[in-house]
Formats: structure tokens, sequence, C-alpha cells
């Protein structure tokens, strides 16, 4: 009797950190050779592969990413990459059958590395997996915030956008990482504006409410003149029309920084529709001490 393993629709945020490796799978090799610690073979190109793995029986399954490296059209070693975001004991069992297939399909060796954006999911799937054969196990090489890089430095989050981004996502809830926050406008305008768009928005829907209010006014009052990316995408008012969404700007700059917005101004300023006067006040929430200094 043939099985078949249907997965079901991955959330968004899932599907963007599976896209982060198809658009830059040379950034698995980086983190292979980097914070996991693995001694790469000698290779010359980075591509993705097909991600239907298919064994000897009838039974299909679907890896989130495959990358090979390989010298010339000779695969040297595949990587299959998971994203878990929460514990899963059935991946114990198909896991092992992803390498093992994948290793007899391109005749070469195999790896799995699992991407995890919680500590305790990243210790749940790092631990090895016996075959049953006398020797036999698969150690999985997982990618937690323990072994994350945290990246604060502009230049070199548009030097590795999207290593930027999970670095953003992974770290950026933690006060004492927001840096990586800081250098994520950088990152964002390195890569085409559809992606910069997705990578923003996947970030913000990671982000607890305090990190994600810190980076929505950050973007807009820092990077706002300087990236193509966010000068077209605050333009359009985050789709709730452009007045709207500076006065969101100068809100939740206020919130980030502690400042108390009483409901009078709460109010003057969600009712303002003049362009020219809610960037006044974006600027002037960036060094306000109290938020009558908006109207100064």
């Amino acid at each position: 009797m043939c099985a078949r393993i249907v997965a079901v629709m991955p959330s968004s945020l899932h599907e963007t950190l599976v896209e982060i490796f198809r658009v830059r799978p040379v950034l698995v090799a980086a983190l292979l050779g980097g914070p996991l610690g693995q001694v790469l073979p000698r290779f010359e190109q980075v591509r993705v592969e097909p991600g239907e793995l298919t064994d000897i029986a009838p039974t299909e399954y679907r890896a989130d990413t495959v990358v090979t490296l390989s010298v010339g059209d000779e695969p040297v070693l595949a990587v299959v990459i998971e994203v878990q975001l929460r514990r899963d004991p059935d991946k114990r069992w198909t896991w092992p059958i992803y390498l093992t297939t994948l290793r007899g399909r391109l005749r070469c060796p195999a790896v799995l590395v699992v991407v995890c954006l919680d500590q305790a999911v990243a210790t749940c799937c790092a631990a090895p997996i016996p075959l049953g054969h006398p020797g036999a196990m698969v150690a999985p090489l997982v990618l937690g915030p323990d072994r994350m890089p945290v990246v604060t430095d502009t230049d070199q989050a548009a030097a590795t956008p999207e290593l930027a981004v999970l670095s953003a996502i992974i770290h950026g809830a933690d006060p004492r990482h927001r840096a990586v926050l800081d250098a994520l406008p950088g990152a964002l305008s390195a890569v085409d504006l559809d992606h910069a768009a997705l990578y923003y928005d996947v970030v913000l829907t990671a982000l607890p409410q305090a990190a994600s209010r810190y980076l929505e006014a950050l973007m807009t009052t820092s990077y706002e003149y300087q990236s193509d990316f966010a000068r077209r995408y605050f333009s359009q008012g985050r789709a709730e029309g452009e007045a709207k969404g500076e006065a969101k700007a100068v809100l939740a700059f206020l919130d980030a920084r502690g400042i108390t917005v009483s409901d009078e101004v709460r109010a003057r300023i969600v009712a303002c529709t003049d362009l020219d006067q809610l960037d006044t006040w974006v600027r002037r929430a960036a060094t306000a001490t109290t938020s009558q200094d908006l109207f100064a």
C-alpha cells in the first residue's frame, strides 16, 4: 500500500524563511562553514534543487529546500534545509529518508540543516536520531538562536541581506540585540522591492509589539529618504492611506521611546491629513521628551 505525506500549507513566516534560502542559496554554504562548524569540500557554485524526494517505494516526501554545492555539473555536497517553527516528532522519522534519498539520487554526501527560531525547538531538533543499525545515526545540524549570527553592522547587512533578515527575525525581540533592527534597513535597500517588502512584513510579524513598533518608526524616520524601498513602501501608507500611515509612524515612534500620549494628542495626530505637518511631527518625535513637544 502506497503512502503519501501531504504537507499542511506553510505559514507566511515559514514560507519566507524557506524563500530566503531559495533566493540566496550561497547563504547555506556560509552558515555551514561558519556557525555550524562544518568543513566544506571545494566547490565552484551553489544552486537550488527540486525539493521532491521520492524513495524506492511509491512514497513521496518534500523537503523545504535542497541546495547542492558542485564543481561544474558534479555535486560534491547536498544540503537539505528544513525550517522548523515548532516541535514535530514525525520529522525524526522522515528526515533520515530525505538524506538517504538525496544521497542516492545525486551520488554525493548529504547533510541536514534545520533552522529554528525558538531555542527549545532547536534543542529538541538537535537530538541525534538512531536508525537502528549499529553505528547508524543522523545528527541534524541545527541553526537556532544560539548559533545564528547577530548582524548589527549596516554594511554587513547590505552585503548579506538574507542573513541580516534571519538575524532580525531571530534576535530582534531581544532588547540586548536591538542593533540588529538598526541594521535591517541596509539589508532591505540591497534587494529588489518585492523581496524587501516581503522581508520587512515578515520581520514585523515575527517581532513582539514593542520591537515591531521600534522598527516601523526607525524605517519611517531614518531611511525613508535614503532607500527606494522605504520611499515607495511608506508612500502607500501601508495600505491605510498615506496620511494615516504617517500618523501611525508618529505614534509608533513616541510609543517606542516610552513617551506617554494622551487621548487628546492621539486624536489630533490621527485626524491630521496634512502630509507636511505629519512629516514635521515624525521628525520632532525623534527628539521629543513629551508629546507636547510635537506642537512646539
